[in-house]
């Protein structure tokens, strides 16, 4: 069995935040997999389902995000995971909006959320970065703390979508092929302008890069001798 870990805060008035990624990304994943059921145990709310052939538990720490590690220790304890046996999604303010990144193992970056949950269960987990954006120093509390904007929608569900279509690469270990689905699928949300043609003129037309012969004149139209031949053949030349 697999944990699935959703950071985020607790209640209605955290629920749109940045900072909350996590959980919508667990709740993602269980509309799309059918997975219901949840029950508030642990320090958390976890729920238990199937995603394709893997059984896998889903956990939302039900603590605030500094305290994430107390639940998610108490689940791994009770259900007996191994470590490397987590998965945890998280927001990532050094990756761009919609940017996602994996890893196993790491530094926490500053992450409250992971600062907890490191010392508790260790740190050879697989951490699912989800770009948030760093708006810079001074403004981070805000920003995380902040609702997503309504034209992050473009970038964010998509991404959530995505994220819960492709979770069974994510759980047998396709990484890559995880990350590259998610990146497809929000480039796809911008539409690609196509180039423009180039602009013929309209006073004259396109050059070939061959310079064109200039048409003989019809030869029936020219005096083969007498003075007026003479004339001819000294302007344009006999024989060219």
């Amino acid at each position: 069995m697999k944990l699935l870990v959703g950071l985020g805060n607790p209640g209605n008035q955290y629920a749109g935040n940045r900072h909350n990624i996590g959980f919508m990304a667990i709740d993602a994943i269980a509309s799309a997999h059918g997975i219901s059921g949840w029950k508030s145990k642990h320090a958390g709310l976890i729920a238990e389902g199937n995603i394709g052939t893997e059984r896998v538990l889903l956990l939302k720490p039900q603590t605030f995000m500094n305290k994430s590690g107390d639940s998610v220790q108490q689940v791994t304890r009770f259900f007996k995971i191994p470590v490397g046996e987590v998965i945890v999604f998280y927001d990532e303010l050094d990756l761009a909006p919609g940017k996602v990144r994996v890893k196993i193992g790491g530094g926490n970056g500053g992450h409250n959320g992971l600062r907890s949950i490191d010392p508790q269960i260790g740190l050879d987990y697989k951490r699912v970065r989800l770009g948030i954006g760093h708006p810079g120093k001074e403004f981070v509390t805000p920003h995380v703390l902040g609702d997503f904007a309504k034209s992050d929608k473009a970038w964010l569900d998509p991404l959530l979508d995505e994220i819960a279509r492709q979770a069974p690469l994510l759980l047998k270990g396709d990484d890559n092929g995880f990350m590259n689905k998610l990146a497809l699928a929000v480039q796809g949300g911008e539409e690609e302008k196509p180039a423009a043609a180039p602009k013929a003129s309209a006073s004259k037309p396109a050059q070939s890069h061959i310079r064109q012969a200039r048409p003989a004149k019809p030869q029936a139209d020219l005096p083969k001798s007498g003075p007026m031949a003479d004339m001819l053949n000294k302007l344009f030349g006999k024989g060219e």
